[in-house]
Formats: structure tokens, sequence, C-alpha cells
């Protein structure tokens, strides 16, 4: 009975053994003829040679040496075994493998509301239509939101966003979350490690081929007046966690405007008070670093800020040729709108004194500033009234605000460039908002008051001022032509804005 004795489970004293379960279930499964008096001698020679091995696994367990001895005779046996040659090769990585080569190439439509909320849809979303079509929504917003910038780039694309705390992030385009036409879209906050209170104020699609950066210069602008240019090389390796882009100079400071610029290019800067300064780029040295607060670009009254930076185009002119072309120019708008009774001569005779082919040269070069301030007037000037001055000056009178609506005075809200086929979205502090064309604001002087764009109410103003261009409109009226789903899909919004324009 000691061969099939186990720990714990021992032979009594009457001879006796109790078998465990185990021992019981192995008995019962035994064929019967196996239980037979001829296989008593073989189920013997089994049960002895079970209890040797037993034996011989208990010795090497309760023996390290044994143990040791036993594990390296079967490692040996395999090394005999398996001893050809190794077929394959371990080398180190000869390269990391990038996630960017698994991201299929396509075109996307990079929408970004005034709110704030981003998103991308395929281009191949939009079919093209016919002339004339109704087009689908391009962006589901709320009544107060409206979509701010719309550009088509390859998802490989970086994008470069600029926070008013003066932090530069940058994002590809796959990374940017993909929605469908008539989706929201994502919260940039959610996106981008943004402080309480911190906002995009520039986003900026930049060339895949990021050797080409060191060819072009970035000029930043904050709500103090200063003025700092960098390459734009300075701004491929941003963290996660963003990248400083510009120092400012206190907590009440605001990085205002973010533009690419070139040698050849002018600054404008406009300020709350109606007062601005151009002046060329070249006076701007290029800084090397990143942490500095720049250099002054206009000097700026007691409670005046900044609010806008612009970059326009660099025409040598005189100052005779600019006043002889503004006289021209504005008889003719006179005689096109059948105001002739103050035109003292028609425009022939007013540009007599300029050849004809500097007149078509400068008139292709002009561009137009719009000037809105926060009672709901504006108006569009020539960007030759206002001229090329050194830097850090007081700068000149951009608009009247001495005949202002209401007992506060006004302040100017906004100040950039425009086209005539632009489109206008404004604001106001009550929720208010309306979209207007570009092409019915009246062409004024640098220092005139300008006409009602928006009539705001008694205590209202106009806070925000965003610019559509046509370009971008197109892009989100591309799809279907059918009827009763292009005037539920339509991307003109309700309530104010319907109202108004």
């Amino acid at each position: 009975m000691s061969l099939v004795d186990e720990p714990g489970r021992e032979v009594a004293e009457d001879g006796t053994y109790r078998m465990s379960e185990t021992q019981a279930k192995a008995i019962l499964e035994l064929r019967l003829q196996r239980l037979t008096g001829l296989e008593r001698d073989k189920i013997a020679e089994e049960l002895q040679d079970l209890a040797e091995r037993i034996q011989g696994y208990l010795e090497i367990l309760e023996s390290r040496a044994r143990l040791l001895e036993v594990l390296l005779g079967e490692l040996d046996e395999m090394k005999q075994r398996f001893a050809d040659p190794r077929r394959t090769t371990i080398e180190e990585l000869a390269f990391e493998p990038d996630i960017e080569a698994l991201i299929q190439r396509e075109d996307m439509v990079v929408t970004l509301s005034h709110g704030g909320y981003i998103k991308r849809v395929p281009l191949s979303t939009y079919r093209a239509q016919r002339r004339g079509g109704k087009g689908r929504a391009g962006m589901s917003t709320r009544e107060e939101d409206f979509v701010r910038q719309v550009f088509v780039r390859d998802t490989h694309t970086p994008v470069l966003f600029f926070s008013s705390r003066g932090m530069a992030y940058k994002l590809k385009v796959y990374r940017l979350p993909k929605g469908t036409p008539q989706a929201r879209g994502k919260a940039l906050v959610n996106l981008l490690p943004l402080q309480d209170g911190e906002t995009i104020t520039a986003v900026m699609p930049m060339p895949e081929e990021e050797d080409t950066w060191a060819e072009m210069d970035v000029m930043f602008a904050t709500s103090k007046g200063t003025v700092r240019r960098n390459r734009l090389s300075d701004f491929i390796r941003v963290q996660a966690n963003g990248k400083i882009a510009m120092k400012l100079e206190d907590e009440g400071s605001w990085l205002v405007g973010v533009r690419t610029c070139s040698e050849s290019d002018d600054v404008l800067m406009a300020t709350a008070k109606g007062k601005c300064i151009r002046f060329p780029v070249a006076d701007v040295r290029v800084f090397t670093g990143r942490h500095s607060v720049g250099v002054r670009g206009i000097r700026l009254a007691q409670d005046d800020a900044v609010i806008s930076m612009s970059i326009l185009r660099h025409t040598d002119v005189t100052v005779e040729e600019r006043d002889a072309y503004l006289r021209y120019a504005g008889a003719r708008r006179r005689a096109e709108s059948g105001d002739n009774d103050e035109a003292p001569c028609g425009p022939e005779e007013v540009g007599a004194e300029l050849d004809p082919a500097r007149i078509a040269e400068l008139e292709a070069r002009e561009q137009f500033i719009l000037s809105i301030a926060d009672d709901g007037l504006g108006k569009r000037t020539s960007a030759y009234e206002y001229r090329v001055s050194g830097r850090g000056g007081q700068g000149v009178t951009s608009m009247d605000l001495s005949r202002g609506r209401g007992r506060e005075t006004p302040r100017v809200v906004a100040a950039f460039p425009i086209e005539e086929n632009d489109e206008l979205v404004l604001v106001t502090d009550g929720g208010q908002l309306i979209r207007s064309p570009v092409h019915g604001i009246r062409i004024a002087g640098r220092a005139t008051r300008g006409v009602t764009l928006f009539r705001v109410g008694e205590a209202e103003r106009v806070v925000s001022v965003a610019r559509l261009e046509e370009d971008d409109e197109a892009e989100g009226e591309e799809a279907d032509d059918d009827g009763a789903e292009g005037e539920a899909e339509n991307g003109a919004p309700e309530g104010p804005e319907g109202e108004n324009s």
C-alpha cells in the first residue's frame, strides 16, 4: 500500500486505506477486462513503474543540484537536435515607423467657426453643381455663431494656430476632427491646451514642404502696439503643449494679429481710437529669438489699444501721383454713380496729369481698407490714403469718431483689407448678427465717419467683424441641386441674420 500512498493520506494501523476521490474515479474508469486476473501482473508492473517515476520526480524537486542537472541535460539535448545554422538575422532597427506614411493623401475642406469650432470634410463630399444651385449647408452653427474661415488643404498640410496669449500650436489636417457637412465640428479648446480666456486669433495653413518656410517671414502685433518679425522656420518644431510665439508686455496685453509677409510689403496697424500707421516691413528687423517683446510699431494714446494688424502690398508712388490718382478715382466713382453735380470736372481731366498706363498700374494695385466702429458705422478707404511713414509714430486718423451715436464715444472694432466681392458678418454684444455684401459699402476718405452698416440698439455695440471671402463661400456651396433637400440644407441661418441680410 505504500506505493499508492500520497502525502497527507497514510495507511491506517489496521491495514485499511481510504482512497481519495481522484483515486476512486481512476479505478472506476479502468476497463473491466483489466480487472481480471489475467491483467493483475500488468497492472502491478504499471503501478510499480509509476511509483518509481513519482519517486524520481520527488527527488528532483527536493534537490536543487539534481534539478539543475536535469535542466542542463534537456538544454544540451535540444542543442544537439536543433544545431543547424540560424536562417534569420537579428539587426538593429534601421528606421522608425512613420504613422504619417499610413495616412492617405486626400483633399479636405477645413471649416472654422467664429465660436471656435473646427472640422474637416472630404472634398469629394461636395460634388460640383450647376451655376445658380441652392448648395448645401457647410456647417451646423448656433444662432450667434457663423463660419469664419474655410480652406481646402491636403491631409498632410500643417496648420499653425496662434492664440491671444502669444502661443503657437501646430496640427496637421488629418489630426482635425472629421465630420459631415452638417456637423458642427469640435471645439478648439478640446484639441489644443488652451487656458481659460485664451482664444485663437489666427489660423494659418502652411506649405507641406517645411524647407521652404525659411524663405517666409511672419509678423506679430500686440494690443500694446509692439511688433516683431521672425522667420517662419522658427515654428517648424512645435511641441504638443505649444510654443511661445511672442512674449507679451504684461497681463493686459494680447496678440491681435499674425500675418506672413515679405521685405516688399507694408504693415498697417489700427487702434480703437481711430488712429493708424503704415510702415515698411523692412523697418522691423528679423528677430532670432522668440522670447522678446519686439519693437514699437505705433505710439498709443492713453486708454488706446491696437485692434488689428494687416499686411499691404507696397507701391512706389510719389505724393503728387497719389493725390492725382485719388482725385481721378473719386471723380470716376461720382461719374459712375451719376453724382456729377459736385465734380468740378470729368475723370479724364482730373487724371490728365497722370499717364494712362500709370493710372492702370495704380488701379490694378489698389487695395481698400474697411473700417467699422462699434456703433455700426463703417466705410471703405483706398489704401493709397494711408501714407507710408516710419515705425513708432502716433500715426494718422483712420476714422472720425467725434460724431458718435449715443452718450459714449465709439471705438473702432475692425480695420482690414477687403475685396469687392467679399461679404461681412457683424455681431453685437446683444447676440444680433447681420451678413451683408461689401460692394454696397461706400468708398470714402480716410478721416470721414462712414455710413450705417448695422443699426444697433441704444445700449448695444458691435463687438466682432468677420470677413467671408468669395472663394470660401464657393467651397461651402458646392453640392446637391435637389429642390427640397437644397432648401432644408441652405446655408443661410435663421434669426437676426436672415432678417437683416
